[in-house]
């Protein structure tokens, strides 16, 4: 059941994602307020910042260093610039746990699940109510399940 559950979960994530440039915590909260408000000026992210708040230009630094990574994008108006998110938060997350997986679980989709099981973050009724819905999203019958599903 694990290892069906496994190689189902890593197909959903079988695409070759490009390794993401690591982000501080200041960092990915500016940019979840791209993802929150759309498209932001830095006055208007600035306002949205919490106080004490950053100064203009320490905020601009930032703002330019996450375009840099390929986070942020801008559309130019005069002599200002409007930034917005050049990567959807799906996505984001989606690379972010490719990572995690490569790096801390030898990029094992099995060993996540098993550390999530022996951790008690999962038990095994709720594997099983997801080998559940991923039997229903790929349309497969009870009839067709391998073996494996029923060793648990």
């Amino acid at each position: 059941m694990l290892q069906h559950f496994c190689s189902a979960f890593h197909y959903t994530f079988k695409k070759k994602y490009v390794q993401m440039k690591k982000m501080t915590p200041k960092e990915e909260e500016i940019l979840r307020h791209f993802w929150t408000h759309g498209p932001l000026f830095i006055r208007e992210l600035l306002e949205l910042q919490d106080e004490p708040r950053p100064h203009y230009n320490t905020l601009s630094t930032i703002v330019r260093i996450l375009e840099e990574k390929g986070y942020i994008g801008y559309k130019v108006y005069g002599n200002t610039y409007q930034y917005y998110a050049s990567i959807s938060k799906e996505e984001y997350r989606k690379k972010k746990l490719k990572n995690i997986v490569d790096t801390y679980f030898g990029n094992s989709y099995r060993r996540v699940v098993s550390a999530l099981i022996e951790e008690d973050e999962l038990s095994i009724d709720e594997l099983q109510d997801l080998i559940e819905e991923l039997k229903n999203r790929k349309g497969q019958s009870n009839d067709t399940v391998s073996p494996v599903y029923h060793q648990l």
